[in-house]
């Protein structure tokens, strides 16, 4: 079976429904949310744990002012506010794939664990700003998908490309399946209007399990206080667990979507808007 024919024929339905759409007054995101039920929304954010009384944040010997806090927790919001017209996509495109969209209520990451990350970047590299760190987060809103081995590079390839079709652009592509350790794509992503980046991670039952098992492992290894020796110890752990996933044929060869495929022109391939129907919800 030729994957990347029978993917760009599905990208092309959904090229011409998100046309339709367009040409309806309707945008690209509805033409996107009428495949799937509507999202629910995420769990309310619960306050961080490491929240002090001076309005910094401190936690497992890393710390935010005040200041930085408060630019972590409006970043937070703005993603709340941009995973809504995310999620619809990459539901629809789980849809078209047949793919299993994996701990989708785990879409937005915790504010600790945001606050985590930044506080540990500005740590690694001194002089660093904190907005300059968060620009660099590209996983506060972020996906898994997922399919068995034999379906799963026909998957990649056409769930991508819906995503480079609706306008998504893709910016950062990092495939993993012919290297030692970690096994899958993290892919990253921009969203079209509000600009808020994304990560979809693309597995086999075997790569989550295996991403999983090693989840502590990770965790301990990147905590400061961790020594060179137990870093290179939970590595090797690590990597001997991603070495027994199967490799699903022809995921080494997968690459990124082109960063924005052209949108379609409505003129061509659908009515006049005049004789579409008058009244459309």
């Amino acid at each position: 079976m030729n994957h990347r024919r029978t993917a760009s024929r599905l990208v092309s339905r959904a090229a011409t429904a998100a046309a339709l759409a367009t040409a309806l007054g309707l945008g690209a995101s509805a033409a996107a949310t009428a495949a799937v039920p509507a999202v629910p929304p995420p769990a309310a954010t619960a306050p961080a744990a490491g929240s002090g009384h001076d309005g910094g944040w401190h936690q497992d010997g890393l710390t935010l002012s005040a200041a930085d806090n408060k630019k972590v927790d409006a970043f937070v919001a703005r993603a709340r506010r941009a995973e809504r017209a995310i999620s619809p996509q990459v539901r629809t495109a789980a849809v078209i794939t047949h793919a299993a969209l994996i701990g989708f209520d785990q879409r937005l990451k915790s504010p600790d664990s945001l606050k985590r990350k930044v506080a540990t970047k500005l740590r690694e590299n001194p002089g660093q700003t904190a907005d300059q760190a968060l620009g660099t987060v590209n996983d506060a809103v972020r996906f898994t998908l997922q399919w068995p081995a034999g379906k799963y590079s026909q998957g990649v390839t056409t769930a991508s490309g819906l995503l480079a079709v609706w306008g998504n652009d893709s910016t950062r592509w990092s495939n993993t399946w012919n290297r030692p350790g970690y096994k899958g794509i993290n892919a990253a992503w921009r969203a079209p209007r509000s600009g808020q980046l994304f990560e979809v991670q693309f597995h086999t039952p075997e790569s989550k399990r295996a991403q999983l098992e090693t989840h502590k492992l990770y965790e301990e290894q990147r905590l400061p206080g961790t020594s060179p020796e137990r870093v290179r110890e939970l590595q090797a752990q690590q990597d001997a667990i991603f070495a027994a996933v199967p490799v699903p044929p022809g995921a080494e060869q997968l690459t990124a979507p082109a960063r924005r495929l052209p949108a379609p022109d409505p003129a061509r391939r659908l009515p006049a808007p005049a004789s579409a129907p008058g009244n459309v919800s």
